[in-house]
């Protein structure tokens, strides 16, 4: 059953579009370098100070793992371990908590390490710990559920407090990012989202941060591989740290990555993976980042990078003529937000109508969103799963068209079943895999 699976998704991967935003291709050598005996290497620490001997080959993989990460985006301190972008995250939160809570604590006390505190004065610094603030981006806004969501552990672990986008245009309100910022005086604030279609301006949030004291850190996870191309701005120079998943549009394998220029943080990430959140790494994801990192070094994704971006604006303005709504008029990366109400669905709708015709993408909240979260009233789409495939505008416009049909008539079969048709035969043009001979 399990063969059977991975080769049913393998043809529909191959027949139907694939318009998530949060997905892509990996490539084949990505894949084989995480498809192997590094799958059964325990490697607990980081290179050269493991818990386990024989580790002698995995350091060497993680060092050009790091160091190729380092490169791609001109940062001081990479480190590849979180076995995921919320992973990730809660590692940068926990090393920021480290430097800016614990270690003055400790260090007031005249002690090295929190395992000498009495229980009384542990007590104490675990309360606040506990008790610290951050401004993140409100999920409703196009924000990360590891941004302070109540349902997330970064929503149980601060005391959270969310801003938005403005009304009109729904960009940041920094009118509001800079009033909360003032009012909460928060330890950590951080940019960046999960469905937020446009540049975030840095230099403004660290210019916030800077102005209450707190630290900036920054979630590319959607638009890293944008950045490494140089087709987004870098959060580097701005932020204090970053984190970014390393698959989307970095197109490597599903994993994690913190990257950092601040000392005083640097010293604190590696124990906050381990033995603070994680326990051993998986070395065989490990070795497929650096294949991946080699990869998005290569001009050739810079020009697919620009193709991303590319195919993002043409769709979101074929959609457009086809009457949709596209949330903040349009994208600056390779995703945006369509507002459904004008076609009459909802984003659940939308989401089941089109994944029978062969058209596979996510329900999405829009700002101000009158429709529970599991109904919406959005979709979110993105291009760089069918830009690895090969197809560019032309395509984009087809493809405008085609969930346009579905979504005039979602409940019409006959539809359904032509879209379906259309998909598949465009997906066999643009296969991201070779197919094998007959």
């Amino acid at each position: 059953m399990v063969a059977k699976g991975i080769l049913q998704e393998l043809v529909s991967q191959r027949s139907n579009l694939k318009l998530i935003a949060s997905e892509n291709f990996s490539s084949i050598p990505t894949q084989l370098a995480m498809a192997n005996l590094l799958t059964d290497k325990y490697a607990e620490g980081f290179p050269h100070s493991r818990f386990y001997a024989g580790c002698e080959n995995v350091d060497l993989i993680e060092e050009t793992a790091c160091n190729l990460a380092k490169n791609l985006f001109g940062a001081d301190h990479a480190y590849v371990q979180p076995h995921s972008g919320a992973d990730a995250n809660l590692v940068a939160f926990w090393a920021i908590l480290s430097a800016r809570v614990e270690q003055p604590a400790l260090d007031r006390l005249g002690i090295k390490d929190s395992a000498e505190l009495s229980a009384e004065d542990w007590n104490s610094l675990r309360q606040t710990l506990g008790n610290q603030k951050l401004l993140g981006m409100d999920l409703t806004a196009g924000g990360h559920l590891t941004h302070g969501a109540p349902p997330a552990q970064s929503g149980k672990w601060f005391n959270a407090v969310q801003y938005g986008v403005r009304p009109d245009d729904h960009l940041v309100d920094f009118d509001e990012v800079e009033r909360l910022a003032r009012e909460h005086r928060p330890k950590l604030i951080i940019a960046g989202g999960s469905a937020y279609p446009r540049h975030f301006d840095f230099a403004r949030f660290r210019a916030i941060a800077d102005e209450v004291d707190a630290l900036l850190m920054v979630d590319m996870a959607h638009f890293a591989g944008l950045v490494a191309a140089g087709e987004h701005p870098t959060p580097f120079g701005h932020a204090h740290v970053v984190t970014t998943t390393t698959h989307k549009t970095l197109r490597g394998p599903r994993g994690g990555m913190v990257l950092t220029d601040d000392e005083a943080i640097a010293k604190k990430i590696n124990s906050a993976v381990f033995p603070g959140l994680q326990g051993g790494p998986l070395m065989h994801v490990i070795a497929a980042k650096a294949v991946a990192f080699r990869e998005a070094a290569q001009p050739s994704f810079s020009a697919y990078a620009a193709g991303v971006v590319a195919n993002a604006a043409a769709l979101a303005g074929a959609l457009a003529d086809e009457g949709f709504r596209i949330v903040s008029g349009g994208t600056d990366n390779h995703l945006m937000l369509v507002d459904l109400r004008p076609f009459g669905v909802t984003g659940k709708v939308a989401q089941e109508a089109l994944d029978r015709a062969g058209i596979t993408c996510n329900k999405n909240a829009i700002p101000n969103d009158p429709e529970k979260p599991f109904v919406t009233s959005g979709l979110r789409l993105g291009t760089a799963a069918v830009t690895t495939a090969g197809m560019g505008e032309e395509q984009m416009t087809e493809i405008a068209s085609l969930i346009a049909r579905v979504l005039r008539a979602p409940d019409d079969a006959a539809t359904r079943d032509d879209v379906k048709e259309q998909s598949a035969r465009l997906c066999s043009k643009f296969t991201p895999y070779p197919v094998p001979p007959a």
